[in-house]
């Protein structure tokens, strides 16, 4: 049954959410957009309602943005089957060329276009634009997947000066003009490092790093980036969740303040971390 709030509760949440809009505003927040919170048109519309909100109460917040799922429809539709290493998309030219397709494309013009529906500035680039992602090939294996050589943050900051909301896509280029896949958590450490973000918000498809996989109520609230490393020696960390706190640490190791892994099929999620005392998903911290 639906909730109905008294203008007075209303208020209560907003003078509550104060102190948070006061920490938050005018810092940059970089947030890696993916999942299932992508696929659904449902959840898509309340991130980009969040992200939109962030940005009228004054938080710098860049997108940074994959889409795994559209390639590989769109590689099928083209005839083409996927095929992936250790959860990394062998990459052909033909792959990377269906690659920039849909996520520089397709998917960024998308959210861009979304973002200014909900009252956002908003401005589509890739990793190419403005050399903001130079790559080298990871692995000869792989074709076109890409290790991150360089970052510039001007486009970037120029960008969030003038008040839009950067929408990144995670292809990269190099000076023999070559494209690349860059992986997209990757790429999102690797960026808020480089802009000193204030907070790196991960979107997965689980609540955060769990004690026990198996357990949903064992989420792990709050952890270092030592007790991480020892969660890796003890073998809580394991499988697909082993890239993704890699990404936490780089990030944190590359100047970010705090890195969040929260569940992206819950309603909300990024305004209940920011903006309210409980949060959401797992803090990592440095030491």
């Amino acid at each position: 049954m639906e909730k109905f709030f008294s203008n007075l509760e209303r208020a209560q949440v907003l003078t509550q959410a104060l102190p948070y809009i006061k920490k938050y505003s005018g810092k940059i927040v970089v947030i890696k957009y993916g999942g299932n919170a992508m696929v659904s048109e449902e959840l898509k519309q309340q991130v980009m309602e969040d992200i939109a909100l962030l940005w009228l109460i004054g938080v710098k917040v860049v997108l940074v943005h994959g889409g795994g799922p559209e390639i590989s429809e769109t590689m099928k539709k083209l005839g083409k089957e996927p095929a992936f290493v250790n959860g990394l998309r062998v990459t052909d030219k033909e792959t990377v060329d269906i690659v920039q397709m849909v996520l520089a494309g397709k998917i960024n013009k998308t959210l861009v276009n979304l973002l200014q529906m909900k009252g956002g500035h908003a401005v589509g680039l890739s990793g190419i634009d403005g050399g903001i992602l130079e790559a080298a090939v990871k692995d000869e294996a792989l074709g076109y997947v890409g290790k991150i050589t360089k970052v510039r943050t001007q486009p970037i900051t120029d960008l969030l000066e003038k008040n839009y909301i950067p929408v990144i896509s995670t292809v990269a280029g190099d000076r023999q003009g070559n494209t690349y896949n860059i992986n997209g958590d990757t790429a999102a450490a690797w960026l808020a490092g480089a802009l000193k973000a204030e907070r790196l918000i991960m979107m997965t498809d689980i609540n955060g790093i769990l004690r026990d996989k198996e357990n949903p109520n064992s989420l792990i609230p709050e952890l270092t980036v030592s007790q991480a490393k020892k969660l890796f020696d003890e073998g809580v960390i394991s499988g697909g969740m082993i890239p993704k706190v890699d990404c936490c640490v780089e990030a944190i190791q590359r100047g970010v303040n705090h890195v969040v892994i929260l569940d992206g099929r819950v309603p909300h999620s990024i305004l209940m971390e920011l903006l309210t005392d409980e949060g959401a998903g797992t803090l990592v911290t440095g030491d």
